[in-house]
């Protein structure tokens, strides 16, 4: 049996291929950019699958259009673009990409803190404009990473690894998280403690949370202003953890040392003034970007989509309780 599947955006190719090889018709955006309301609507409206980007707003609309449609594999290890109760109701599968980013991630963060502590990217600037003229004991100083206080929000597998790979630096490592990670505590002596503590202590905080209602703006104002004034803040969560508009008054008025992110309140754009910040280090949310990673994520997406339609229970299912449901049985 042929199942249409809708691809939203352009993925490796070994993700299609393993579309192709499981009897599936392929409509691909043949565009590199996000799909429009009225394409994904369109699309999902005849397809039995759909490998959606975590930019598709997949809501209520989209998955009472999507008649056919059976699963929604979301290209993403975050799912906040689904409406997930409205999906569980109506049968519908929703699947993730989880484990395969998360070294990915870490060694990015790993990166951001680097940069924002010895200000590699004003550095580049400055070399690049020929403004290095020679040395001096006082030029350009930035701050020691070894034996500091790393302080992980949220120690899930992407903030387990980053606070791992603390260990070659000797920090002090302190988490906040609902539940203990033995992991830590084991290998690093890691400590568990309440978010107020974490920022007051740490010399680099580094934000791990998924995205949820009680997570929005769990960095603001008061957050930032509990910090020391030496400290950074990484982000390579979700933007709308950090109140970015308290984050560049913190900023300007050096609250904080310096942060760097990887994601944005609106993403892709910025709020006003946070791209004049030089203790700011921006980029173009690339946890992820590695070829190979891409590649994991790409065939991951495709294998959780072909076990969906085959009737086979999908290995990162998220709302596990569509599985025995009398309307995921109907639909499908």
């Amino acid at each position: 049996m042929t199942h249409h599947v809708l691809v939203t955006r352009k993925i490796p190719q070994e993700g299609i291929d393993i579309l192709l090889r499981n009897d599936c018709r392929v409509e691909i955006n043949p565009e590199d950019r996000p799909v429009t309301r009225d394409e994904l609507l369109g699309g999902a409206g005849r397809a039995d699958g759909v490998l959606s980007q975590m930019v598709d707003r997949i809501d209520k609309d989209v998955l009472e259009t999507a008649s056919r449609v059976r699963i929604f594999s979301n290209f993403a290890v975050g799912f906040n673009n689904v409406d997930l109760g409205s999906a569980t109701r109506l049968g519908i599968m929703i699947t993730n990409t989880p484990g395969v980013l998360t070294d990915t991630t870490a060694d990015l963060a790993w990166a951001l803190l680097f940069a924002a502590a010895r200000r590699i990217v004003e550095g580049d600037r400055l070399t690049r404009a020929g403004l290095f003229k020679d040395f001096s004991p006082t030029f350009f100083l930035g701050t020691d990473i070894t034996g500091k206080t790393l302080g992980i929000i949220g120690a899930g597998r992407i903030g387990t690894a980053m606070a791992l790979r603390s260990a070659g630096f000797r920090m002090n490592v302190l988490y906040c998280d609902a539940e203990p990670n033995r992991v830590l505590e084991k290998d690093l002596q890691a400590k568990r403690v309440g978010l107020d503590d974490l920022l007051k202590q740490s010399d680099f905080v580094s934000v791990h949370v998924p995205l949820l209602p009680e997570t929005v703006h769990l960095i603001g104002p008061r957050e930032l202003g509990v910090m020391k004034k030496s400290a950074f803040l990484i982000n390579t969560s979700r933007g709308p953890v950090v109140d970015e508009k308290a984050l560049v008054q913190a900023l300007k008025s050096k609250t904080i040392a310096g942060a760097g992110l990887d994601v944005y309140e609106h993403e892709p754009a910025l709020e006003p003034g946070l791209a004049e910040q030089d203790n700011a280090i921006l980029l173009p949310h690339i946890g992820s970007a590695t070829l190979e990673t891409r590649i994991k994520m790409a065939t991951t997406a495709a294998e959780n989509l072909v076990a969906g339609l085959k009737g086979i229970r999908p290995p990162n299912l998220v709302n596990v309780e569509v599985w025995d449901s009398p309307a995921r049985k109907r639909h499908g």
